[in-house]
């Protein structure tokens, strides 16, 4: 419980820390401290892999987001279709890398970056779509900043984020009807 306390308020401190600096060096970070902050905090307290694994999870998301962003602005219709389309190609991408590398990079900390960097920047590229090279990279940055700031101020001191994966959870029975089922195999192993 004191750990959490103190994680709490060493966060709460980082995150005014940001929004003032932010100020004094016309860095227009505000608009995402909280939201950037947070989410680093989080994919540093979740004990599940290696702090390395749930970062590329982060990663694989963001950046699938920001292609689709890319796309959607140069070669897709603005559709619901087009849109569709982007939402999919994210989907895909965030549940390949996690079963390509055998639940090692976790799905999660995939969709996690995604919903980050969609987040932060859904309103902006709506208002401006032709600027999405300037806009998406000020905002993709923004966040960066801050999350990486939330997820080291917290890895240092939160209990789980030592390297050391999650202890694996205890098996869960399921009823035997005789079927193998594929989707629960792999949820047991992505765990």
């Amino acid at each position: 419980m004191r750990k959490t306390l103190l994680v709490g308020v060493v966060l709460t401190v980082a995150a005014v820390l940001v929004v003032v600096l932010s100020d004094m060096f016309d860095l227009k970070l505000d608009a995402v401290t909280l939201l950037g902050v947070s989410l680093g905090a989080v994919v540093a307290l979740v004990p599940d892999r290696t702090p390395a694994m749930r970062l590329a999870g982060f990663a694989v998301g963001f950046v699938a987001v920001w292609v689709a962003y890319l796309l959607r602005a140069g070669m897709l219709p603005d559709s619901t279709g087009g849109r569709a389309f982007a939402v999919a190609l994210v989907m895909v991408i965030c549940v390949a890398v996690a079963a390509l590398s055998m639940g090692r990079v976790p799905l999660w900390a995939s969709l996690l970056g995604a919903a980050a960097l969609t987040g932060a920047y859904e309103y902006t590229y709506s208002a401006a779509p032709a600027e999405v090279t300037g806009t998406s990279m000020t905002a993709a940055t923004s966040l960066l900043m801050t999350a990486a700031f939330g997820f080291l101020v917290v890895a240092l001191l939160a209990p789980g984020t030592d390297g050391e994966p999650a202890a694996p959870r205890a098996a869960q029975p399921r009823a035997d009807d005789g079927e193998h089922h594929a989707l629960d195999d792999m949820m047991e192993t992505s765990k």
